[in-house]
Parts: C-alpha cells; structure tokens; sequence
C-alpha cells in the first residue's frame, strides 16, 4: 500500500502545486472557479477531500502545510511537508486511496516537441543515433 500511495502523491503533485498557485492559501475554503485551469480545480478538489476526511487535529495541520506551501511556493520543504499530510491522510483511511485517485486523469498525456533542423524527439528512447554519416558501433 506504501507504495501507491507514494505513487499517488507523486502524480497529484503538479495539480497540487497548480492549485496552489491559483487559489493560494484559500483553497481549501474557494469554491472550484470556471475561470482556473482544470489542473488547479483538480488540485483543489482533491486537498479539499483529504480534508473532509480528517478529524479536527488533521485539519488544522493539513490547513498549516497548505498555508506554508501557498505561502513559500519555492520552498521544497513546504511542498515536502503538505505531501507528507496527504500520506498520512492515506495511511490512516484506506477507502481515501480510491477517492484520491478517480480524482485524477487516467492516462497521462504527453507531447514530445522537436525544434530545428535534424532535431529527434521521443518520450522513450534507447538509442538515438544522429548527425551527418552517424552509424551505431557495438
């Protein structure tokens, strides 16, 4: 179970720090707004049922780690801190794991750009052999 929930955390991260960013230390009490992307509505939704879940205690140190992370958006720790009360959240609330993540886009999109002439770009790739005459040697 460990895990995955540190495999759910690592993937809510960038709608957390997205809703972060677009509704700072109020996202927790703001309504989802038309006008914020859908990746910081997602994050909001999902620290808002995190917080639901909680008891009186959880609350208020979910609500310290939002407010320091919305506060000090550049600061490791912070984000470090938060993510660590959602994984506390998890551990103690099995039933949270599946909520948390039917929250989050199934597939993972990708774009992949290449710029310039001879330029190769790729999501995976093993061996990228480029350049004039190029031949791979063993």
């Amino acid at each position: 179970m460990s895990a995955e929930i540190a495999a759910l955390v690592d993937q809510a991260g960038p709608y957390l720090t997205a809703a972060l960013g677009a509704y700072g230390v109020g996202v927790l009490a703001r309504a989802e707004d038309a006008a914020v992307d859908a990746t910081a509505n997602v994050g909001r939704r999902f620290l808002d049922v995190v917080w639901r879940r909680r008891g009186e205690q959880g609350r208020a140190e979910l609500e310290a780690a939002v407010r320091d992370a919305a506060e000090e958006p550049d600061d490791a720790d912070a984000a470090a801190a938060l993510r660590q009360q959602i994984k506390r959240a998890l551990r103690e609330d099995a039933e949270l794991l599946a909520e948390l993540a039917a929250l989050l886009p199934a597939g993972q999109s990708v774009s992949v750009t290449a710029s310039g002439e001879r330029s190769i770009a790729a999501q995976h790739i093993a061996t990228a052999i480029t350049g004039d005459n190029a031949t791979l040697r063993p």
